[in-house]
């Protein structure tokens, strides 16, 4: 059986194809369709979801904490050796920059996987004044990198302010 159109004097034929929202008629066209043409629109210009982990971007976890007159620094670097870490002072902030190389390969019977990641990471953790730059001390072990920075504690200087009555 074939489709019968009727066309009534007076009423517009209802568009097939929603090409574009103008000549659409506000109140007759369905939302989702529109919806879906505006997100296949805008789809190629919105950036990807940022993410912590992944090929293209990463970022290691760290923790700064000041007990007892010492900064403590911790970054979790798994999978980071010595020489793919550089720890500096510059100026007065604590840098933090290395490269994560990553290579997992997997062999079965009937496959063979292999996975490459590199990704360069930069931290930057200001220090406070009172920081010991020149007494710092560093130590990666099993992916967890602690760093002491001895400060000082800041002398508080008092002085005390006269407090005098107004004339009358």
């Amino acid at each position: 059986m074939s489709a019968v159109t009727v066309n009534k004097p007076g009423v517009p034929k209802a568009p097939e194809a929603f090409p574009t929202p103008m000549g659409r008629g506000l109140f007759r066209m369905d939302p989702f369709a529109l919806l879906r043409e505006f997100m296949n629109d805008v789809e190629p210009f919105v950036a990807k979801p940022v993410s912590r982990e992944g090929p293209e971007f990463w970022m290691p976890v760290v923790e700064v904490k000041r007990t007892n007159g010492t900064l403590l620094v911790k970054a979790e670097l798994p999978g980071l050796e010595k020489q793919d870490l550089k720890v500096q002072v510059v100026e007065h902030d604590l840098i933090l920059e290395g490269e994560r190389k990553q290579e997992k390969e997997e062999k079965g019977d009937r496959y063979y996987r292999a996975e490459r990641s590199y990704g360069h990471f930069f931290r930057s953790i200001p220090l406070p004044e009172t920081a010991a730059v020149d007494k710092i001390k560093a130590e990666l072990n099993n992916g967890l990198l602690e760093i002491t920075i001895p400060c000082e504690e800041a002398k508080k200087e008092v002085k005390e302010v006269p407090v005098g009555e107004k004339a009358h």
